[in-house]
């Protein structure tokens, strides 16, 4: 099985919600199923079908979470050895060629992507054209409105 890269903050953030999922939200559907039994026939029963849809995706996730935590490399951005180079947890100055417009990301893991926090995803396009460049270095983009050049201002490990 494949290893899935993760910052340490995105681990934390998947183990928080696979604890919140047992211990809340796995004991709360199986209250509405029992309150929706007690309800008489389940053959009409919307409630009851409603909670379980929702167990349902309840078990769904917290398999999905477990696999992915069980797979995960952990990475702390700050421990990282890169020369300056452009690497998975890697926070990125740059700056679009065409505007001047100066953005930052951090390259994270696919489940921590968040582009109004600055966070993008290892597997986006923005990132691969990054990963192994160095401050000085143009990155070419492809995006939906054509190529885009960033020129890598500064990269840093935090």
């Amino acid at each position: 099985m494949a290893t899935i890269p993760l910052t340490r903050r995105g681990a934390e953030k998947l183990r928080e919600e696979l604890q919140r999922l047992k211990s809340v939200e796995r004991h709360a559907v199986i209250r509405a199923i029992t309150e929706a039994r007690a309800q008489g026939d389940l053959s009409e029963n919307a409630e009851y079908d409603a909670a379980k849809d929702k167990q349902g995706f309840i078990e769904g996730r917290i398999q999905e979470l477990e696999s992915k935590l069980a797979t995960a490399q952990v990475i702390d951005p700050s421990t990282v050895e890169a020369d300056g180079r452009v690497v998975f947890g890697a926070t990125v100055d740059l700056e679009d060629e065409a505007s001047g417009v100066l953005v930052t990301y951090q390259i994270v893991g696919d489940d921590e992507a968040d582009l109004k926090q600055g966070l993008i995803s290892i597997s986006s396009p923005t990132a691969r054209a990054l990963i192994g460049k160095e401050v000085g270095d143009i990155a070419d983009v492809q995006a939906p409105g054509g190529v885009k050049s960033y020129e890598i201002i500064q990269v840093r490990y935090v």
